[in-house]
């Protein structure tokens, strides 16, 4: 009886959770950092192609994509095992891209080539290559699949693009030198960051019209100083996280007011940041300081320093 009562026990609860993982992108060392969210430690180092910089992961999360720019390719990695699958055609230094909510499509920067290239991952082959402005950087898709958004350096300028038939419908200017965009959760508004000129410019969709300019000053930190890069909303899309470069902080951001509630102090050149699975961590990646640092999203303080290899750039969620 009893061992009957301790197997129904045993039933009954709930099995461990796995805390998850952080990948992060080490550009100098060419390689990808593993962090454990639970024990806050690298327990992983994998090698990849040169210059690794963005990262992302299937919906399915059994494909790692990484973005080898100096190598021209987009690795396929297995993430369980750390293995290198397959390379992807890439075009010439690939260094942001976006996975279409389908996971078919991959959509890429190539900064040398003024051009954006779409790989259908299954195929492995080039579908399409649609010229944009110049030194183009950040990538963005919209929940929907259906616009795809990529900014250009030197030409200050988004892109937006029909995934349908593959053709520029829009270009909007934003501040000098736009390194990264992201959709809001719902789909109805752009953000773009501007590194040089130290700004968000918020975007309506179906317009395509700017609606808001987001501002930072930090007490003590000169403006040149103050560069935006990587932005990343909480799961509620009611807070916006805006990474500021060698102005050392990360920006918070009240989504639906667009005012800057808060900055917090992190490692030097903070340049992308990504969640833990659960929402309640951000983590960022340090290039300069070669760190990542971990923030409790609630308390919006940091906890925790993570060394990890030599200029982290990208960094992915895996559960």
């Amino acid at each position: 009886m009893n061992r009957i009562l301790t197997a129904l026990l045993l039933v009954a609860l709930p099995l461990p959770v796995a805390a998850g993982e952080i990948w992060v992108t080490n550009e100098k060392d060419d390689s990808i950092s593993v962090i454990d969210v639970d024990t806050l430690e690298v327990v992983r180092t994998i090698p990849t192609g040169e210059r690794p910089r963005g990262i992302t992961f299937s919906s399915d999360h059994s494909r790692a994509y990484i973005c080898a720019s100096d190598s021209d390719t987009v690795q396929v990695m297995d993430p369980a095992t750390g293995e290198i699958l397959h390379d992807l055609p890439s075009g010439e230094d690939p260094e942001q891209f976006v996975l279409a909510p389908d996971d078919r499509h991959l959509w890429i920067a190539n900064e040398n080539d003024a051009v954006t290239t779409v790989v259908d991952v299954e195929s492995r082959k080039v579908v399409g290559q649609i010229d944009v402005g110049i030194e183009p950087e950040g990538m963005a898709v919209s929940p929907d699949g259906k616009i795809v958004i990529t900014t250009s350096e030197t030409t200050n300028m988004a892109h937006w693009i029909d995934t349908a038939t593959n053709t520029i419908f829009a270009n909007t200017l934003v501040d000098a030198r736009p390194r990264y965009a992201e959709f809001t959760k719902g789909g109805a508004e752009l953000w773009v960051s501007s590194e040089i000129g130290g700004t968000v410019t918020v975007f309506d969709v179906a317009t395509q019209a700017e609606t808001h300019k987001i501002r930072f000053a930090i007490p003590g930190v000169n403006d040149d100083l103050i560069q935006a890069v990587g932005i990343q909303f909480t799961p509620d899309g009611k807070t916006a996280f805006v990474a500021l470069g060698p102005a050392n902080h990360i920006a918070v951001v009240n989504a639906e007011t667009y005012e800057v509630e808060d900055y917090i102090l992190v490692g030097r050149r903070v340049w992308h940041m990504t969640f833990s699975p659960d929402g309640s961590q951000l983590f960022t990646t340090n290039g300069v300081s070669g760190d990542v640092t971990v923030i409790d999203v609630a308390s919006r303080q940091p906890v925790k320093s993570i060394k990890v290899g030599r200029f982290p750039w990208g960094a992915a969620t895996r559960p």
